[in-house]
């Protein structure tokens, strides 16, 4: 057959449980545990079955069950019971909640973790951007996310019989997901098209509600484009770059099309990782068009509001990209902005870098971007240091990159049996309550049987699913009946469970726990104090090393002394990682600090009373307290890989053996473990507390989201008046900045000085056709690291003393000795105004030496 129609067949939905199509098409049920026990209680195994997706499951029920179903007054009181929360947290006045409101925020992000349902992520990234939907649809913050619909999901990794991963690339169901085609006021659907190398892109725009938040998908499937064309979207994180570049073309300038198309200008774009940099480019295109400005007027708006989050330390996470084949998509927007491609090109190259030099996608981000932040504290560091060349004359504390340390969607990770207790002692929708401090603190009154009952139900429900997990991946395997009857029995629901579950990385070093087998086998072979692990992750398809540490795991695993107590569970996922998180007494991370830029899984298991014990890195470096976890090392950074792993391993087996093991097992008179039980609730106040998506958005909303809204729309005011404003001061900056001359400053007090002392200091500037209120003139001091180097540099503003004669101003400040040491200091001048303009690149001037 040549061609063919096509249609679907949906389920004779009874009347009185016509909600339940409603609620499947909503996002929303996949974070509330009523709404997920109601369709469970229609059929456990068909739920089951259907991979825990409403729209699949709905269609497996027969009608009879559902036709007793609408008569089932328990059954329809519980669907009552979710529909007027439904009604009250997403459907009511929901138009005007969010995309009613003209201070929108655009979320660009390449992956989306919202459900294992919904195949539309690969990892940390994607989690990351579904909690922060979540989140912003709890709390109303008008957001609207924006990314790619894949029609083949990451793979699934499948272990071959020698224990080498394979991958395999399912096709996504498009029927079973909650997607719709977004359709404009005839009616028609909306379709963009991006111009290409080859001829234009043209991309459908799909939606998906996740709550009251809207996500627009484009999907460049379509008889529209070239069999090339429609490629581009068919799989995530594709291998070529040329398909790789291609998706963040239609992601940041589509997905901006995209927003026009429908008839939506977000006041904010916050790009989410790199990838969705090109969406700024197409952002100035709309403003110069919206509003008839010219391109240096749209430069002074765009940058000012918006948002680039960078989520990696790894230099090779970093997209960059040959410059021929990206002038080739940004050359239609040569008369747009009347410059050359190579000049828009330039945005995202390295100072002074040859001109054939590839195009950085963080690069382009960082440029156009004011709000910029890592996803830790530590990881701010790593970043500001990593990405300094760019702001070459400033001391990498103060290159323009803060942090904003990420938090987990509690309700989407906590246990049904924790779930239950925070209801019971904090409050119907704990997770929505503003006062988290106040309300963490309701944590100490459980009593601690009730919160270790609930723990070993998750663990013994961990165990179970295990055992069914490993029966089905050892079937598909042929393994003989020996063999299938003895994996039916692995783990002990009694014993300490430990897991180890992430991407396998080189650097996140799944295998320091083996550096020492011998060790290792005897911790596990302990009849007394039984401990068991459970490890599952993926590696990348091309990365080799992180293929055969999971083949070393299950090397080791095969010893049928130690089949029983530890296991690898194949094609890690968010239902597994629940599982997981919910249900071990012990989260593993050992990542080589500081290549962990944030890691959430940790935090997911804090919150379930799981305790960390981890590297110091990432949140562990803010989240950690001897009370609620384990350290593995100091903080220490070496040089020498192989020394850092060895000193680490053996600190690790130290931990295990002389403080985990112990303390889990120190129970008197058949109890539990007093000192274990007041850690879990530590554990599980501090990430209520501190950890969560609700803090985390709350922050961007209040350190980024509202500024730039502001920026944007004040900019735009009077037609653009104030971004010109901006335009002449930044020329007259430009223009005028090289003939300031500053000279070194100037101690009146001789030292040596003591602590409490206040050193009176004066720098001579010369600002030439510059005005004082055009600039900032400050002191800068600090500990002396080196000839030229200062530590922990503090920033402090001096005032003009005396004016001379043409342009000569004397400045004055003080220095007051704080504590003892040796230090530096020296004098700068800055412009004045806003960020954006200080942070320029080239308006910084030291003393000449």
């Amino acid at each position: 057959m040549e061609r063919f129609e096509t249609f679907q067949v949906f389920p004779a939905i009874p009347e009185p449980l016509s909600f339940l199509e409603t609620l499947s098409r909503n996002m929303w049920w996949c974070w509330q545990k009523d709404a997920i026990e109601l369709f469970r209680r229609i059929s456990p195994r068909l739920w089951k079955a259907s991979g825990r997706n409403p729209l699949a499951f709905l269609t497996l029920i027969p009608n009879e069950r559902l036709e007793e179903l609408a008569k089932d007054n328990g059954f329809l009181a519980h669907q009552q019971r979710v529909k007027t929360r439904f009604e009250k947290r997403v459907t009511f006045d929901r138009s005007q909640e969010i995309l009613g409101k003209e201070h929108i925020t655009g979320y660009f992000s390449m992956e989306f973790g919202i459900h294992e349902s919904l195949p539309l992520y690969a990892g940390g990234l994607g989690m990351l951007a579904g909690d922060h939907l979540k989140a912003a649809s709890n709390l109303a913050i008008p957001l609207i996310g924006v990314g790619l619909l894949y029609r083949k999901a990451y793979f699934k990794q499948i272990l071959d019989n020698e224990g080498w991963q394979q991958e395999k690339y399912p096709e996504t169901n498009l029927f079973h997901l909650p997607v719709e085609k977004v359709t404009d006021s005839n009616g028609e659907e909306i379709t963009i098209s991006i111009p290409g190398p080859t001829g234009n892109i043209h991309a459908m725009v799909w939606k998906i509600d996740v709550g009251r938040i809207p996500l627009y998908l484009l999907d460049t499937n379509t008889s529209a484009n070239s069999a090339e064309n429609r490629e581009i979207t068919s799989r995530l994180y594709a291998g070529e770059y040329s398909v790789r570049l291609a998706q963040e073309v239609v992601l940041g300038i589509g997905g901006m099309m995209a927003f026009q198309a429908i008839g939506i200008f977000p006041s904010v774009c916050h790009l989410n990782e790199g990838h969705a940099a090109f969406a700024a480019i197409e952002r100035i295109a709309q403003i110069i068009k919206k509003y008839g400005v010219d391109l240096e007027t749209a430069f002074e708006i765009v940058p000012r509001s918006t948002v680039f989050t960078t989520h990696t330390p790894v230099a090779a996470g970093h997209d960059e990209f040959p410059v021929e084949p990206v002038k080739a998509y940004l050359k239609h927007y040569e008369p747009i902005f009347n410059i050359s491609v190579d000049e828009i090109v330039s945005w995202g190259q390295p100072p002074g870098s040859s001109p054939h030099a590839p195009l950085s996608m963080v690069i382009l981000a960082l440029r156009l971007s004011q709000f910029c932040n890592g996803v830790s504290q530590l990881h701010g560091h790593v970043a500001r240091r990593m990405w300094s060349h760019i702001w070459p004359q400033r001391p990498a504390e103060e290159i323009p990159i803060t942090h904003v340390t990420n938090g987990v969607h509690l309700p989407s990770y906590i246990s049904l049996e924790l779930s239950q207790l925070f209801e019971q002692y904090i409050g119907p929708e704990w997770y929505l309550q503003k006062r988290t401090s106040e309300n963490a603190k309701h944590i100490d009154e459980i009593y601690d049987e009730e919160l270790w009952r609930a723990h070993e139900m998750c663990r013994l429900r961990l165990v179970r699913n295990c055992r069914e997990m490993m029966l089905e991946q050892y079937g598909k395997r042929n393994e003989t009946r020996a063999v299938m009857e003895d994996i039916a029995s692995v783990l002990d629901p009694d014993s300490l469970t430990i897991a180890f579950a992430r991407r396998f990385a080189s650097y996140k070093r799944a295998n320091i726990l083996f550096n020492d087998p011998a060790r290792l086998e005897s911790i596990l072979m302990n009849e007394k104090f039984p401990v068991q692990f459970i490890f599952s992750g993926k590696a990348h398809p091309r990365d080799h090393e992180g293929k055969a540490i999971i083949k070393r795991i299950i090397d080791f695993a095969r010893n049928s002394d130690l089949r029983h107590r530890i296991i690898f569970l194949e094609n890690y996922d968010p239902h597994i990682a629940r599982h997981l998180v919910q249900g071990s007494d012990i989260w593993l991370n050992t990542p080589r600090r500081p290549l962990e830029a944030c890691g959430t899984s940790g935090m997911k298991a804090a919150i379930n009373g799981v305790l960390n014990v981890s590297t110091l890195d990432g949140w562990w470096c803010e989240g950690y307290s001897e009370n609620l976890g384990w350290k593995i090392g100091n903080g220490e950074e070496y040089s020498d890989h192989a020394y850092q792993d060895a000193l680490e391993s053996q600190a690790l087996y130290n931990i295990l053996e002389n403080d985990v093991i112990p303390c889990f097992y120190n129970r008197k008179n058949g109890g539990v473990s007093a000192r274990w039980l007041g850690m879990m609730k530590e554990s599980m106040k501090m990430a209520f507390k501190y950890f969560n998506s609700h803090r985390m958005i709350g922050e961007y909303k209040s350190q980024f989201y509202v500024p730039a809204s502001k920026n944007f729309h004040n900019l735009l005011e009077n037609n653009a008046q104030k971004a010109q404003q901006r335009i002449v001061q930044r020329n007259r900056l430009k223009n005028l900045w090289s003939h300031i001359k500053i000279s070194p400053p100037v101690r009146h007090a001789d030292g040596p000085f003591r602590v409490g002392q206040k050193i009176p200091i004066t720098a001579a500037v010369n600002l030439g056709e510059l005005q004082p209120e055009e600039v900032e003139v400050e002191l800068f001091y600090g500990e002396q690291k080196s000839v030229d180097t200062l530590t922990g540099g503090i920033k402090q503003i001096m005032t003009v003393q005396e004016s001379q004669s043409d342009g000569q101003y004397i400045y004055t400040s003080a220095i007051r000795c704080d504590k003892a040491g040796q230090y530096g200091l020296t004098a700068r001048v800055l412009p004045s105004g806003d960020d954006w303009i200080k942070n320029t690149p080239e308006f910084l001037t030291w003393p000449s030496r």
